[in-house]
C-alpha cells in the first residue's frame, strides 16, 4: 500500500549570514526543509503553502524535481512571498532576526486539496497553532500526526496551542523549546510533561548535542554527527522533521525500534543540511551518501559489553 505524507507551512526566501558566508534572496521556509528532506523516502510528498507571484521559477523547478506534488500552493497574484533574514554568531547556535516580511503568508489559510485529505501522514511546520488546527479538521483519520512550534506560539498563543498538541502525536521541538513550553528545565521531564497534554512522542532537538527522544514506554539519546564543516544551520530542525517523518512514511513502521531509526534519518537529513547554505546540499545529496552516513551514525553510538569480573 503507498504511503502518502501531507506537510503543512511556510515557504519563503532568505537572506542569510554566518560567519562563514553570505546569500541573498535563496529558497527556505519550514515546509521547504520538511518536504525537500522528506522526498528522499517517500514521493510524491504532498505540499500546501502560500507564495506570492514573485517566487522563482528554478524554486518550483527544483521542487518539481524532488517530487513534491504542488497542488495545494497557492500562488497570490501581484502578491510577496514570505521572505526572513538573519545573521548568525560565531558558535552558530545563537542568531539574530533581521528582518521579517510575512507579505502573503500573514493571510494564509491553508486549503486542503481533495486529492491530499485523506493523506496517511502529516507534518505541520511551525505555523500559527490556530492554522495547524483548520488542517487537521480537513484530513480523514490521519495514521499519525507530527508537529512543530516555535517560541513565539508560545508565549503568544499558549493555550490555542495546547489544544492543538491534543491533536498530535508527535511533537518535534528544540531544547529552549521544551522548557519554555514546560517551565521546566529538565528535559526528560519537560518531554514527559509533554507527554501527559497530549503527544504520545516527543522528539527534542539538541542541535549540535544530537536528539533525545521519549515515549510512554522509551527514552533514546541520539548523537550528533561530527562534522568539520558547517555553514549554515538554517532548516536543520526542519530537514530533521523531514528526515524523521520521511522514514517513518516509507517503512509505515511505528514500533519503538523504528521511531529510533527515523531520529537517526532525521539527524542524518539535518547534518547534510547545514553544509551549504540554504537547501543546495539536498539538491546534490544522493541515497548512497544517506545511507552510508545512517550507518556511521549507528557506529557512533555502538560498542562492545566489557564484562567486569569481581
Amino acid at each position: 500500500m503507498l504511503m502518502s505524507l501531507l506537510v503543512v507551512g511556510s515557504v519563503g526566501i532568505d537572506t542569510i549570514e554566518t560567519p562563514f558566508g553570505r546569500v541573498e534572496n535563496v529558497l527556505g521556509g519550514s515546509a521547504t526543509y520538511i518536504a525537500a528532506a522528506a522526498s528522499f523516502f517517500v514521493t510524491p510528498v504532498r505540499l500546501v503553502a502560500v507564495v506570492g507571484d514573485d517566487f522563482k521559477r528554478e524554486h518550483i523547478d527544483f521542487l518539481e524535481s524532488r517530487d513534491i506534488d504542488l497542488e495545494g500552493l497557492q500562488i497570490v497574484k501581484n502578491g510577496k512571498t514570505f521572505r526572513w533574514g538573519g545573521r548568525y554568531r560565531y558558535d552558530l547556535n545563537a542568531r539574530d532576526s533581521l528582518f521579517t516580511e510575512l507579505n502573503v503568508f500573514e493571510h494564509f489559510n491553508p486549503i486542503i486539496p481533495e486529492a491530499y485529505r485523506k493523506s496517511t501522514y502529516v507534518c505541520l511546520g511551525n505555523i500559527d497553532p490556530v492554522l495547524q488546527r483548520r488542517v487537521l479538521e480537513q484530513i480523514e483519520k490521519p495514521r499519525l500526526v507530527i508537529g512543530d512550534t516555535m517560541d513565539f506560539w508560545i508565549k503568544r498563543k499558549n493555550a490555542e496551542l495546547n489544544e492543538t498538541l491534543k491533536l498530535m502525536d508527535v511533537l518535534v521541538i528544540n531544547e529552549a523549546e521544551a522548557r519554555l513550553l514546560t517551565n521546566e528545565p529538565n528535559l526528560v521531564k519537560a518531554a514527559r510533561m509533554i507527554i501527559h497534554i497530549g503527544p504520545k512522542i516527543v522528539v527534542i532537538k539538541k542541535g549540535e548535542h544530537g536528539a533525545l527522544l521519549v515515549t510512554e514506554r522509551t527514552i533514546f539519546s541520539a548523537p550528533a554527527y561530527p562534522l568539520e564543516i558547517i555553514n549554515d544551520p538554517t532548516g536543520a530542525g526542519d530537514a530533521f522533521a523531514g528526515g524523521f517523518i520521511g522514514w517513518i512514511a516509507k517503512s509505515d513502521d511505528l514500533s519503538d525500534d523504528n521511531i529510533k531509526r527515523a531520529v537517526i534519518y532525521g539527524s542524518t537529513l539535518a547534518s547534510f543540511c547545514v553544509e551549504r547554505f540554504s537547501l543546495d546540499r539536498l539538491k546534490d545529496l544522493t541515497h548512497l551518501e544517506i545511507h552510508d552516513r545512517f550507518r556511521e551514525f549507528r557506529e557512533l553510538s555502538k560498542f562492545d559489553e566489557e564484562v567486569v569480573v569481581q
